[in-house]
């Protein structure tokens, strides 16, 4: 854990990933390719950031892989990309992949009767509207809201979801902007370890995040990789390098587009040249 900030990625990271035999890009959305918004249906990526990703996309040089607390089906409309890439959505909890595959792990009845209770417990104190139900996990925010409703809603999370958690075995886990009960046994670290193993044991890879719940897909990159903290602010991080959103974040992707065309448009021309000796 690194309790300094960090540098930018440097040139021996680019030299890896051009020399590798795969590349995977790992993104966060909220607060990574998007600034945070009040409304959550408002939060559309940063100027700029559409296109790189369309030419990284385009260029079929690298997997890209994105990691959301959201629920999967939100994403789409706001990337408003021509080409989707992978999606993981509800911490990894559901999985999207690029041609509309979807895949949802399984609740237990006790974990389903507990976000339940949980989400009438919300409404019933008038919080309703400052929540969201999601796949495994009932969300409550309080970014930019005044400062008697954030008290009120971290009262009930202490009065009353704290205890139902435990009853239950859910799991309250807090966010940049707001805390979430949800279920155990699944975060980003794990959708990480899940798309890492059907990679080549050589494939380099980097996460691009900025939250606390990337922290466990930073951790998961150990040794193959980059983690990669994206904020404006610097904090402690599991991360080994930082960029500042928006201007780093789109020189990087930028950059990442650029090497993966280049190493592309060289193994195209491998296996062409290859056709032509057989």
């Amino acid at each position: 854990m690194s309790h300094r900030p960090l540098p930018l990625p440097g040139e021996k990271f680019w030299k890896r990933i051009e020399a590798a035999p795969g590349r995977v890009l790992f993104l966060d959305y909220d607060g990574t390719l998007a600034p945070f918004r009040k409304n959550s249906h408002e939060a559309t990526p940063y100027p700029g950031v559409r296109k790189v990703l369309e030419k990284i996309l385009e260029s079929g040089g690298c997997r890209m892989v994105l990691i959301s607390g959201r629920w999967t089906k939100d994403l789409p409309p706001l990337l408003g990309l021509k080409k989707f890439p992978e999606i993981w959505g509800s911490h990894g909890l559901e999985r999207l992949t690029p041609n509309s595959h979807y895949e949802m792990a399984t609740l237990s009845n006790v974990e389903v009767r507990g976000l339940a209770e949980a989400n009438e417990l919300v409404i019933k104190a008038g919080l309703g509207r400052h929540s969201e139900q999601k796949p495994g996990s009932l969300a409550l925010h309080w970014r930019g809201l005044d400062e008697n409703i954030r008290v009120r809603l971290i009262s009930i999370v202490e009065q009353k979801l704290a205890p139902l958690a435990r009853k239950t075995g859910l799991v309250l886990k807090e966010f940049d902007g707001g805390l979430e009960l949800r279920v155990p046994g699944r975060n980003k670290g794990d959708a990480v370890h899940t798309v890492l193993s059907e990679e080549s044991p050589e494939a380099v890879c980097a996460y691009l995040g900025d939250d606390l719940t990337d922290e466990d897909a930073f951790k998961a990159l150990e040794g193959r990789g980059l983690g990669i903290l994206v904020r404006r602010q610097w904090r402690s991080t599991a991360a080994t390098a930082w960029l500042k959103p928006p201007g780093e974040l789109i020189r990087f992707l930028e950059r990442w587009a650029e090497v993966c065309t280049v190493v592309q448009g060289k193994e195209s021309r491998d296996r062409n040249m290859h056709r032509n000796l057989c």
